[in-house]
């Protein structure tokens, strides 16, 4: 979850996981840890339809979260990092 500085501008002051709440390190709009960033618009055939959900995970939680699928996530290795 973003904290921004004001309502309308991009710029954050604060991220914390929306799982165990902790805030993590950021410095000038950069997050300095891993995070995973979920943005997910529902649609007609859910329950949840025209809702926008937006959160944020540590990575400690991501990893607690992906290791609960039945499914393992398909990892690939990438070799330039932008």
């Amino acid at each position: 979850m973003k904290k921004y500085t004001k309502q309308m501008e991009a710029q954050f002051l604060e991220v914390y996981c929306n799982c165990c709440g902790r805030q993590l390190r950021t410095q000038k709009d950069m997050i300095l840890e891993g995070a995973f960033p979920g943005h997910v618009q529902w649609g007609y055939f859910s329950e949840k339809d025209g809702e926008v959900h937006d959160f944020d995970l540590c990575e400690s939680c991501y990893d607690k979260w992906i290791g609960s699928f039945r499914i393992p996530v398909e990892v690939k290795r990438e070799n330039e990092l932008l």
